[in-house]
């Protein structure tokens, strides 16, 4: 089973649940770190050991003296990646290639070629029952989704629980993390920006058509904003988790939640085994 630890917004608590999650299931476990922009779920393992592999995608290389400037090319790529300059060049611009190979195939004088070029990397590691992957950006890179779909292609042994700590918010790199997923579990927090971007979260899974639930943390702190919208939308409260200093003091330590709040196990626990009941019925 795959589930998706999502969030409309940063800093509601996703990654800190989504180690939690891992740590709390008994037998072999996948967590998967696609927030490849600020990677942190790491900070929550004892990693003594790691495997670093790049990761790489296919951009275009012009060859000059095959070029006519027929402008094929540019008329093609809808992100503009390429431009052509009537009786001087034609121009690439790696950081708005999405690597589909279009131009390469519509060019009729084969005058494109592609190349690989490093755009981050991936690490995998073994954390006693979990089996970890993290994606990273390289620095100066704009386009994430290219490392988050490597992280998820890494894992080739789909049994089991697969938890995946996606991005924040709702754009392209969250729903390259969640699609295809069985589950996506939306961590909110009590607030009016927390409700905000929830309802634009929950709008999209929807869109998605992909089962869902929510996750309130730092549920006793804030108001019933939250609370109200899942009631009246239908919307199962799958996990509320309490506002707490000690667990404060111990995430700034990089103690997991599991640890600075036992109890949370049986509650994860009995989350993990209704989202499987359901799944079992559909």
């Amino acid at each position: 089973m795959r589930l998706a630890i999502a969030s409309g917004k940063g800093g509601t608590g996703k990654t800190t649940l989504s180690v939690a999650i891992a740590k709390s299931v008994d037998g072999r476990v996948k967590l998967l770190d696609c927030d490849v922009e600020e990677p942190n779920s790491h900070i929550f393992l004892d990693i003594q050991e790691k495997k670093v592999t790049d990761v790489t995608v296919s951009v275009p290389v012009i060859d000059e003296a095959k070029c006519t400037l027929c402008a094929k090319c540019a008329q093609f790529c809808q992100f503009n990646a390429i431009i052509s300059l009537a009786e001087a060049t034609t121009m690439v611009f790696k950081d708005l290639c999405h690597s589909c190979g279009g131009c390469m195939l519509i060019c009729p004088e084969k005058a494109i070629t592609e190349t690989q070029e490093v755009t981050g990397e991936l690490m995998k590691a073994d954390v006693g029952n979990i089996e970890f992957f993290e994606g990273k950006l390289s620095v100066g890179k704009a386009m994430s989704p290219p490392v988050i779909r490597a992280v998820l292609s890494s894992v080739k042994d789909e049994n089991g629980l697969i938890v995946i700590d996606s991005p924040p918010g709702t754009s392209c790199p969250m729903i390259t993390a969640v699609s295809g997923v069985d589950h996506v579990l939306l961590v909110t927090e009590p607030t009016p920006f927390g409700l905000n971007d929830l309802k634009i979260a929950v709008e999209t899974v929807r869109g998605l058509g992909i089962p869902f639930s929510v996750a309130i943390n730092r549920y006793d702190c804030g108001d019933d904003g939250v609370e109200k919208y899942c009631k009246t939308q239908g919307i199962d409260i799958s996990l509320k988790i309490p506002d707490s200093t000690k667990v404060a003091v111990a995430y700034s330590k990089g103690v997991s939640l599991d640890l600075s709040m036992p109890k949370i196990k049986k509650d994860i626990r009995r989350f993990l085994k209704s989202i499987e009941s359901a799944g079992r019925k559909n």
